[in-house]
């Protein structure tokens, strides 16, 4: 296979899972604040500004309202914007032309589907009243893309290459909400006994990670502070967790470099070394210092990605 072509793979794994974990923020963050317990997160400006922080995008300054017409077009249909949901899935669709004959014509059929979805999408309608329905339907066509990326592909190299991407996706876009909640958490804590700790932030992180039913099962209790990072940080079992998405990442690298052989230069080492990190700590550590966390998290995940380019796909 082509180092070119690879990479293709890889990217549209990332890109499928970016445009999800967009639009499950969006959706998550824009209705949970309908029933917020306190005013200030039922504020629009609040629930907005969680939003472009999950992209990576500047708050606005202190006294300036956004306008939600503009954030949600920007977070959704931009095409100008390079963290856009049509942007991302515009990219999907390139990566996967790219690699037309290593992917199922199922697959690529879906790819095709997902992209007319969103080109065709009317804007207008999308911000009047179809951002429900907008992103709903990219969570469940992302949801059917890895279907049929686990269901119609041979569990070879291309299989590989393409988890690798999801996975690594995955974990960046959990750090970012994880990162934009906790923010979330400590502007809001205050209002109605809503401290920090039990704030119903925490809640809307896990609908946004889309494990709050199981996290409630697993710690038959409601989500505090400690027991939501705890989850989506260290539980290896969760399957939108930043372990679980390491331990798939250095599985699906496995599968490219089988040889066992000590060699800390290569990618396999550095997700072991990162995964080996975090594998047994307990979450106070982490808690205790989550900013510190974050951005160090950020990134190990970003030279892990730099990495396996260097390693797999250059050209």
């Amino acid at each position: 296979m082509l180092a070119r072509v690879a990479n293709n793979l890889f990217w549209m794994g990332r890109y499928i899972e970016r445009s999800e974990h967009i639009a499950r923020y969006m959706h998550v963050n824009y209705f949970s604040s309908l029933d917020a317990p306190n005013e200030l997160s039922r504020s629009r400006q609040f629930v907005l500004n969680s939003m472009l922080r999950m992209i990576g995008d500047p708050e606005a300054p202190k006294g300036t309202d956004l306008i939600e017409e503009d954030v949600l077009f920007k977070l959704a249909l931009d095409p100008d914007h390079p963290y856009s949901i049509i942007s991302n899935v515009k990219y999907t669709r390139e990566n996967a032309n790219s690699a037309r004959d290593l992917i199922s014509t199922d697959l690529y059929e879906s790819i095709n589907k997902f992209y007319h979805f969103v080109l065709k999408y009317p804007v207008d309608h999308f911000l009047k009243k179809g951002m429900y329905d907008f992103c709903i339907n990219i969570i469940e066509m992302s949801s059917i893309l890895r279907g049929k990326i686990r269901s119609t592909l041979l569990h070879d190299e291309v299989y590989a290459i393409i988890l690798m991407g999801v996975n690594l996706e995955r974990a960046n876009q959990l750090i970012r909400i994880i990162n934009s909640k906790y923010r979330d958490a400590s502007i809001s804590k205050g209002g109605y006994g809503d401290t920090f700790k039990n704030s119903f932030e925490w809640i809307t992180l896990l609908k946004s990670a889309e494990s709050y039913d199981m996290m409630r099962r697993f710690y038959k209790k409601t989500p505090t502070s400690a027991t939501t990072l705890e989850f989506l940080i260290l539980n290896p079992n969760c399957p939108r967790s930043l372990m679980n998405s390491l331990n798939q990442i250095y599985r699906h690298i496995r599968v490219l470099d089988n040889s066992f052989r000590y060699n800390k230069n290569s990618t396999a080492f550095l997700v072991g070394r990162v995964r080996s990190e975090y594998q047994y700590k307990y979450i106070e550590e982490i808690e205790g210092n989550i900013e510190q966390f974050i951005d160090g998290m950020l990134k190990n995940l970003a030279d892990i990605g730099t990495k396996m380019e260097s390693e797999f796909f250059h050209y």
